[in-house]
């Protein structure tokens, strides 16, 4: 089965507890108390996967989205390219407008976080789509700091003008932020697939928004951990002064 396949109906599915339960799994010196809450967290963990898989196929299924404009980037060469070009091959692209615009003298932490997690997987993901990382800064400027952390594999592009920016609502009279953004090429006119939405209007109390599932490794390596995410941790970019 591939991961595009469609889920079966929820009542042809064994159910999660049945499986959690079924599984032969033990450690040496576990308490019963240790394997029954292990087992009901797999059957949880079950359901889950079920809901992205589900969440996925609902996703696929999106109607066209919007027509996009004749968007403006810049390559490293200087060379001007429109929105289109950036797909090289692939008629699907993905693109992540990351928080370095020119007034800032580093990028934002957490961007950096996630664009970091892309650059070792991006030539797999460049078999099936086109990667692009767009900032409002210079090419150069932003390949200087992809060096500088040991990215070797990703695609910078420079915006020209503040229209993408904005019409994927990174950019506002309140500042800069990120968006994540899957694009769909048919011949020469692109169309808007799927874009991350959501905010404070969308987080639950107590939490940040952020996507679900999230893309981002640190956080679903620290949500595996007793510590959890912590309330008030983020990344930095220089860990030399700890």
């Amino acid at each position: 089965m591939t991961d595009t396949a469609t889920l079966p109906p929820r009542e042809t599915l064994k159910p999660a507890r049945e499986m959690a339960e079924a599984l032969p799994t033990r450690w040496d010196g576990e308490s019963a108390g240790y394997r029954q809450a292990r087992t009901a967290l797999l059957a949880e963990e079950i359901e889950l996967r079920r809901q992205i898989q589900r969440v996925a196929e609902q996703r696929r299924a999106l109607p066209a989205g919007p027509v996009a404009k004749d968007y403006r980037f810049l390559d490293e060469q200087g060379n001007e390219l429109g929105l289109v070009d950036l797909f090289g091959r692939h008629d699907t692209l993905f693109a992540y407008f990351w928080m370095f615009g020119p007034q800032r003298e580093r990028p934002c932490p957490m961007c950096t976080s996630f664009v970091g997690s892309l650059d070792v997987p991006t030539p797999d993901i460049e078999q099936r789509l086109a990667i692009a990382i767009v900032g409002r800064s210079p090419v150069a400027r932003q390949l200087a700091f992809a060096r500088e952390r040991g990215w070797q594999h990703l695609k910078f592009y420079q915006t020209i003008g503040d229209d993408y920016g904005r019409d994927v609502h990174a950019l506002s009279d309140d500042g800069e932020g990120a968006a994540v953004t899957v694009w769909r090429r048919r011949g020469d006119e692109v169309r808007l697939f799927w874009a991350a939405e959501g905010g404070a209007e969308t987080a639950d109390p107590g939490f940040d928004p952020h996507l679900a599932p999230d893309p981002t490794p640190l956080w679903n390596i620290l949500d595996w951990t007793p510590e959890g995410r912590g309330k008030d941790w983020y990344p930095k970019l220089d860990y030399s002064r700890d």
